[in-house]
Parts: structure tokens; C-alpha cells; sequence
């Protein structure tokens, strides 16, 4: 029996990886060889980390293993995501976001916080024609935004957390800091909204 194989989202992942790679180079750094796959990072929280790197020194056969969250379906937020955790893998994962990973992200645009660190405007612009190639060159990122239902216990629902509206992504709030209100999301810039139980009153879900 012939049949097609399908383009894959871990495919798409490795020519977005190509696409990068004069990003890196063009400032001296070596991409080293990475693979690329979209799952939920180690330690995530359904949301709270959107993408991780693991060292050479994780892997039996010493390749950087990416990981990109699947709340993640547009082209762009995948590059800039990708993006922040090549950096890592060029820094193999030594220095976390210490002088050395923001030493290259800086050199190669990326701004803000290090942990993170995403597109400044001028890679930006960069990412966004990346997108324009890969879509006009392999399609859209071959992949839908997962939804989750909350099957979380009941305690874990009613903790304080914040969602951004836009991208998903989430934070826990301690509850000393609850009286502050929600976080501005590292990514979109935009007030994120409450989720759980932020004092005796509230119980939004």
C-alpha cells in the first residue's frame, strides 16, 4: 500500500531551524545541531513555560532537544519561541538566562527580561518575513491550539493564577501579591486576567 506521508509540525519545526540559522551566524555564533518538537515542556503547568532547551549533556547521543509548547499555533509566536531556546542551545544550556545567553540573545535582538527574552522590533520584523517564507514554502504551522479542560483538583483550580487572553500564557500568584492585582504578560505586554480564587469572594474559574 503507497501512501503520503504528511508534513509534519516537527518538520515545519526543522526548516524554521534553517530559516534561523543566519540570525546566529551572522553575529558569529554556531547554531549546533537541535531537535525539534512540539510538546509540553518539562515542568510546565499547562502554559506556564512555552518553550525549553536541554542540553548536550541530557541526550545519549548529545543533540539539544527543543521543545515548543502546543498552545502554540501561529507562525510567528513558534519563531520567536524557537528563537529564545536556540539561544540556549548555542549556550548549551550553561548559563540558563546568566551573562553568556543574554550576551546572545541581545547580539541577536531579542529584548526584555531574559527568562523572557523575546523579538525586539527590528527581529521582529525579521520573524515575521520567516514567517511569510515558511508559510509561502511549506504551509501553515501543521497544528491547532490545544484546549484543556480543568480536571485539575478543586484546590488547584481555586489557587490564584492570571491568564494572558491572548497567547495563554499563565502564571500562579503567590497570595501575598493577589492585592496587586494580575500580571502584565512577559509576551503581549497586556494586562492578564484573573483565574481561581483571588480572595474570599471570588471564585472565577
Amino acid at each position: 500500500m503507497r501512501f503520503k506521508i504528511p508534513f509534519t509540525r516537527e518538520a515545519w519545526l526543522v526548516a524554521a531551524v534553517k530559516a534561523l540559522d543566519p540570525i546566529f551566524s551572522e553575529q558569529g555564533f554556531l547554531l549546533p545541531k537541535v531537535r525539534v518538537s512540539c510538546a509540553f515542556p518539562c515542568t510546565s503547568r499547562r502554559g506556564s513555560v512555552v518553550g525549553q532547551c536541554w542540553g548536550t549533556s541530557c541526550s545519549s547521543d548529545g543533540i539539544n532537544e527543543i521543545f515548543i509548547t502546543p498552545l502554540y499555533s501561529k507562525p510567528y509566536d513558534v519563531l520567536d519561541t524557537l528563537t529564545h531556546e536556540l539561544v540556549h542551545a548555542v549556550d548549551d544550556c550553561q548559563s540558563k538566562h546568566g551573562k553568556e545567553f543574554k550576551r546572545i540573545a541581545t547580539a541577536i535582538g531579542l529584548e526584555g527580561k531574559m527568562i523572557h527574552a523575546s523579538a525586539g522590533p527590528k527581529l521582529k520584523k525579521r520573524l515575521e518575513n520567516i514567517s511569510s517564507e515558511l508559510i509561502k514554502n511549506f504551509g501553515m504551522y501543521p497544528h491547532a491550539t490545544m484546549n484543556f479542560p480543568a480536571n485539575q483538583s478543586s484546590a488547584v483550580r481555586l489557587n490564584p493564577r492570571a491568564v494572558c487572553p491572548k497567547c495563554g500564557f499563565q502564571a500562579t500568584v503567590s497570595t501575598k501579591f493577589v492585592k496587586y492585582g494580575p500580571p502584565i504578560c512577559p509576551k503581549d505586554k497586556s494586562l492578564m486576567e484573573k483565574k481561581g480564587k483571588w480572595d474570599l469572594t471570588e471564585t472565577n474559574g
